[in-house]
């Protein structure tokens, strides 16, 4: 029984992170700018790769394991969005324009 609630977690973290993995690859093709587009990857991205790295560790049921998967999610839940800011705040200094569809550049200068 408990092997079984185990795969059935399992599954459930597995579908979740490959449909925002999903949602993030999406993001990367459709949507308009360089800095919307970031921040699909970062957000999207993050949660997908720490729900799957999350499956892994319960499927192997190795405390060791689950503990540096959910070291490895940490790592990735400070990271990501940290780098993904630092880079559209580069892009925006070095002169990337926004989308079309951008209302308000609140980084431009006055």
């Amino acid at each position: 029984m408990m092997a079984y609630l185990v795969a059935v977690v399992t599954a459930l973290l597995l579908i979740a992170g490959a449909l925002f993995a999903l949602a993030a690859a999406i993001g990367l093709v459709r949507l308009p700018d360089l800095y919307t587009r970031m921040h699909s990857a970062s957000k999207a991205g993050t949660v997908g790769s720490g729900l799957l790295l999350f499956a892994a560790g319960l499927y192997s049921q190795d405390p060791a394991v689950i503990a540096r998967a959910l070291a490895g999610f940490v790592f990735f839940l400070l990271t990501a969005p940290v780098s993904a800011h630092l880079l559209a705040r580069a892009a925006h200094h070095s002169g990337h324009d926004l989308g079309a569809i951008s209302v308000c550049d609140d980084m431009r200068e006055r």
